[in-house]
């Protein structure tokens, strides 16, 4: 099997339910998987308005803590921001068919707020981490700003009413990601827009 790797950043929804597993039976190391799907808005050359493009996916998989928060987190439908390590691995299926798929082992995930609102509750083994980081950081020649000089634009912005919360998109349904799949190679290459709520076809 070959695999070769790049970081990156995925935009996209849970496609699939999360499983869980430990190398070594119970007690072992533990690895989350699920399936990403991503499909980028491009511009069509005729309208001149936005379409849907391809959709890709990605099998992200988490070990030890983080796979652990996202069982606990995540669920089929969700919209998410993936930071991770992809890689390509291909391989020879026993028929003798090339079968290849891209897999993101996740360094970072977190739910996308563009479209909801989320509530953060730190895990213990997070808690440990925090206070390692606090531990070994060095604020040498760091000092806080003076009282009453405000740069950051955002520190006197209003709070959003609490109702103000956008409706979830439409057209994102557990049947349209079941039946969803990998578009075809797309040929507009001067899109400018690359999040959007996928509209799924065809069979992951």
């Amino acid at each position: 099997m070959g695999t070769h790797t790049q970081d990156v950043t995925v935009v996209g929804w849970v496609g699939s339910d999360l499983r869980t597993y430990h190398l070594d039976g119970i007690g072992g190391v533990p690895y989350t998987q699920f399936r990403l799907a991503s499909t980028r808005r491009v511009v069509d050359r005729q309208t001149g308005g936005f379409r849907d493009g391809p959709t890709l996916w990605f099998t992200v998989k988490a070990w030890r803590t983080a796979a652990t928060n996202l069982a606990a987190s995540l669920r089929k439908g969700d919209p998410v921001v993936v930071v991770g390590r992809l890689a390509q691995s291909e391989w020879v299926a026993q028929d003798g068919t090339p079968r290849s798929e891209l897999v993101l082992e996740a360094l970072s995930v977190g739910h996308d707020l563009t479209f909801g609102t989320a509530q953060f509750r730190r895990s213990m083994a997070g808690a440990r981490r925090r206070d390692d980081e606090q531990g070994t950081t060095d604020v040498t020649g760091l000092a806080e700003a003076p009282a009453g000089l405000v740069d950051d634009p955002w520190a006197s912005a209003p709070e959003p009413p609490a109702s103000d919360e956008p409706d979830e998109p439409a057209d994102v349904t557990d049947d349209l990601l079941e039946d969803a799949g990998v578009g075809a190679a797309d040929t507009d290459t001067d899109a400018d827009e690359t999040r959007g709520v996928p509209a799924l076809a065809g069979r992951a």
